[in-house]
C-alpha cells in the first residue's frame, strides 16, 4: 500500500486537494491529522486534561463560554470544549514564548494523533487499498515524510495569497493574527523546494494560485504519474505476501532517510554561501 504524504501550509488549499482526492474518480482514503487532532483533545481525553492543566491557569478563555447548549461541566459532564481561537492566539506567532507554548501543545497532541494514524493505516491495509493519503500539515516537521512513498505539497507562490485566503475563511482573525499563523509554520515555498529535492516519482508540488479547474487537472496528472510508479499488481503482491510489503516499506524508509540527509547537506551548503 502506497503512502501519499499530503502537506502544505495554512490557506494554501490542502483541504481542497484532500477533498478532490477523496472523491471520484480517485476515491482515495484520507487520514486527516487535523480531524484526529480534534479527536484526541475532546473533553474527557488525556490530551484535553493535559492542555487544561498547562494552559488553563494563564488562559482565562481557554474553554468555550457557558451557554444554554454548553453547561458549566460540559455536554456529557466531561468538561467544556476547548476555545480553539483562544488557544490559537496563545500558540501562534514567532516569539520565543509562542514557540515554547506551541512546542508544549504539539508534545501533548502529536503522540495521540500518531497512534490514531497507525490504527487508520491498518484498517486501510486490511481493506486492500492501493494507496492512502496521509493528510498531515506538519508532514516534514513530524517525520511522516520518511514513511511516504510520495510526498505531495500544495503551495502558492505569493504569501499574500495565504493571508487573504485565511482572513476570508476566518473573518474573526485580524491581519496580524493571520500573519502570525502563516509565520508559525514552515514557509510553503521551502516545503515545495524540499519536495522537489526528493526527485521524480517521490515528490510532487501542486501549485494552487489559479482556478479550481486548473487544480483538478494538475491533480489528475499527478495521480496518473503515481499510478505508473505503483501499479495495482504490486499492491496485490504486497497485500497477499506481507513480508514483501514490510520489505518494501523498509526500503522506502531507508531511501527517505538518505533523501533527508541530502536535503540537510544542501541547506548547510546554502547557509555557508551566505
Amino acid at each position: 500500500m502506497l503512502f501519499i504524504g499530503l502537506t502544505g501550509s495554512i490557506a494554501t488549499g490542502k483541504s481542497t486537494v484532500s477533498s478532490i482526492l477523496a472523491s471520484p474518480p480517485f476515491s482515495l482514503p484520507i487520514i486527516d491529522a487535523d480531524i484526529l487532532a480534534r479527536k484526541v483533545v475532546e473533553p474527557g481525553t488525556s490530551g484535553y486534561n493535559a492542555i487544561v492543566r498547562y494552559f488553563g491557569p494563564t488562559t482565562p478563555d481557554l474553554l468555550v463560554p457557558v451557554s444554554e447548549s454548553v453547561p458549566a461541566n460540559g455536554v456529557n459532564g466531561k468538561g467544556r470544549p476547548l476555545n480553539r481561537p483562544a488557544l490559537g492566539k496563545r500558540v501562534f506567532g514567532d516569539s520565543e514564548e509562542r514557540k515554547r507554548d506551541r512546542a508544549v501543545l504539539n508534545g501533548i497532541v502529536h503522540p495521540g494523533v500518531r497512534k490514531e494514524v497507525y490504527k487508520a493505516i491498518l484498517r486501510c491495509y486490511v481493506k486492500g487499498c492501493w494507496a492512502v493519503v496521509l493528510d498531515i500539515p506538519l508532514l516534514f516537521e513530524s517525520g511522516w515524510d520518511k514513511l511516504s512513498g510520495v510526498v505531495m505539497v500544495v503551495a502558492v507562490k505569493d504569501p499574500e495569497v495565504q493571508i487573504n485566503r485565511l482572513m476570508g475563511r476566518d473573518p474573526h482573525l485580524s491581519r496580524e493574527d493571520a500573519q502570525n499563523r502563516v509565520l508559525s509554520q514552515m514557509d510553503v515555498r521551502l516545503k515545495a523546494r524540499r519536495c522537489e529535492a526528493r526527485g521524480k516519482g517521490r515528490g510532487v508540488v501542486v501549485w494552487n494560485d489559479d482556478s479550481k479547474d486548473a487544480l483538478k487537472a494538475r491533480i489528475h496528472e499527478c495521480i496518473q504519474d503515481i499510478r505508473q510508479t505503483s501499479p495495482p499488481w504490486w499492491n496485490w503482491i504486497c497485500l497477499l505476501c506481507p513480508p514483501v510489503g514490510v520489505a518494501a516499506g523498509a526500503w522506502i524508509y531507508w531511501q527517505n532517510i538518505r533523501i533527508n540527509k541530502r536535503w540537510a547537506e544542501m541547506e548547510l551548503n546554502e547557509k555557508a554561501k551566505l
